[in-house]
């Protein structure tokens, strides 16, 4: 029988308010039960109480985590506070038996995030880092155009994610000491969207650097993943005016380019909500050059709507039926031990080889 997933979120900023509460406010309900939402707001820890409860009415505002966890109508909390938190509040939730989903990244070393998958394996509930761009309408486009074989074999990938942000903003996100900078920002992203496509890399080589005037933490990051059969970039920049293609792809056959992020966030910044009218789209189509027969043909390719709501769905599936979760504990842990390694190559100046450790 279909039920209802009864959400928690602790923290009502930037993330909780843009990222989390609107998709699942909005996620729909499946088609077989479409009266039966796949999830909603029930509670939320804010010292915002007048802001939260103008934008959700019917949620229970509560002080802190222990709020939250005390509550009977709290199946699942979602972690959307500052990085340095994550982890101790994460373990918490985790420990009384609870569902949770963390935001990126989800702790700030490989053995904490190993840890929480220890935790939900003990208490047999569901450990969901929040890499939700796995449902970017470009990254889906371009995952599907590479297992549709007509690229051929890949053995060129590069992703950017730039912005132009030249002044340093006073807030946590651009403080060192609690987990900022864009390493730890948008380097979960590019790194979890890399290892969706083609798994753990043999080896990883990184420059890792301040840049803008004032900065305490990394806003230039360049990541190189190494495979056997293709090199991997990531890219992420706060001093980048004119943007590159977000992504390029070249393979044995052909090759493609697409500029332009997914219109998701600003979407949502914006108060779009998923479900409304043209929520995912207006994403720039990309160009494809690629073989077919012996002649080169260059056309362009829409790309796909984004679907943030496919998360929270996946999340409300995973915790009522046992369902693997696209994004495993594994996949969180991978991301950590690159973000060290990529720090660690930095610092030292060469390439290091990635070895996995187990969730």
């Amino acid at each position: 029988m279909a039920c209802t997933l009864k959400i928690g979120l602790m923290g009502y900023g930037y993330a909780g308010a843009t990222f989390h509460a609107p998709v699942i406010d909005h996620c729909g309900a499946p088609p077989e039960t479409p009266d039966t939402p796949y999830a909603r707001i029930a509670a939320i820890a804010t010292g915002q109480r007048e802001r939260a409860l103008a934008d959700y009415p019917n949620a229970e505002i509560v002080a802190d985590i222990d709020g939250l966890i005390a509550s009977s109508e709290v199946d699942c909390i979602v972690i959307a506070t500052p990085n340095d938190t994550h982890f101790a509040l994460a373990a918490k939730v985790l420990a009384a038996g609870k569902h949770v989903v963390v935001d990126k990244p989800v702790t700030l070393t490989s053995d904490e995030a190993r840890t929480l998958a220890r935790l939900a394996r003990e208490h047999g509930v569901l450990f969901a880092p929040f890499h939700n761009r796995r449902w970017d309408g470009d990254f889906m486009t371009v995952r599907a155009l590479i297992e549709s074989g007509v690229l051929g074999r890949v053995v060129h990938f590069e992703s950017h994610f730039d912005r132009f942000r030249p002044e340093v903003r006073q807030r946590w996100r651009e403080q060192a000491s609690r987990g900022g900078g864009l390493l730890f920002d948008l380097g979960p992203h590019l790194i979890d969207q890399a290892l969706a496509l083609f798994g753990a890399p043999e080896s990883v080589y990184a420059t890792v650097k301040q840049h803008r005037d004032h900065a305490s933490a990394p806003d230039y990051v360049h990541l190189l993943l190494g495979y056997p059969d293709k090199e991997v970039i990531l890219h992420a920049s706060a001093l980048v005016a004119i943007e590159p293609p977000r992504f390029i792809v070249h393979g044995t056959r052909g090759s493609y380019v697409k500029a332009g992020l997914d219109t998701q966030e600003d979407q949502l910044k914006a108060g779009l909500r998923p479900g409304a009218a043209g929520f995912g789209g207006g994403n720039a189509a990309g160009t494809l050059r690629a073989l077919e027969g012996e002649r080169e043909v260059e056309r362009a390719v829409p790309t796909r709507d984004g679907a943030y709501v496919e998360f929270y769905r996946a999340v409300s599936t995973a915790a009522a039926s046992g369902a693997p979760f696209p994004v495993s504990p594994q996949d969180a842990v991978d991301v950590m031990t690159i973000i060290e390694l990529a720090n660690e190559s930095a610092r030292e100046g060469k390439r290091l080889p990635f070895v996995r450790v187990p969730a």
